[in-house]
C-alpha cells in the first residue's frame, strides 16, 4: 500500500489552493466539483450583495464552500493516514 500524503500538508494545500487537497487525496473530480461550486456560489453572492458590502460579504458563498472543501480534504487525508497506519502496525 502506497504511503498517503501527510494530512497537514493536504490541509495547507487546501487552504492555499481550493480543490488541491482533494487532488492530493486522489479525488480530482471531487476537487473540480468543489471549484465549480466555489465559483457558482461566489458569483451568486456577488450578484445579490448590496454595493456597500465588504469583499468577504460579496463572495461569502464561495468562501463557505472553500471552507467546506478544506474540512473535507483534511478529514479524508486523516482517514487515509489512519487506515494506512493501522495496516502497517
Amino acid at each position: 500500500m502506497k504511503t498517503p500524503p501527510n494530512p497537514y500538508l493536504v490541509l495547507a494545500s487546501a487552504i492555499v489552493l481550493p480543490g488541491s487537497g482533494q487532488v492530493w487525496n486522489g479525488q480530482p473530480m471531487r476537487g473540480l466539483i468543489f471549484l465549480f461550486f466555489i465559483c457558482l456560489l461566489g458569483g451568486f453572492t456577488l450578484l445579490t450583495a448590496a454595493p456597500e458590502v465588504s469583499f468577504v460579504g460579496r463572495y461569502a458563498g464561495g468562501f463557505f464552500v472553500w471552507a467546506m472543501a478544506i474540512f473535507d480534504a483534511y478529514k479524508q487525508a486523516r482517514i487515509r493516514h489512519a487506515i494506512w497506519q493501522h495496516n502497517m502496525a
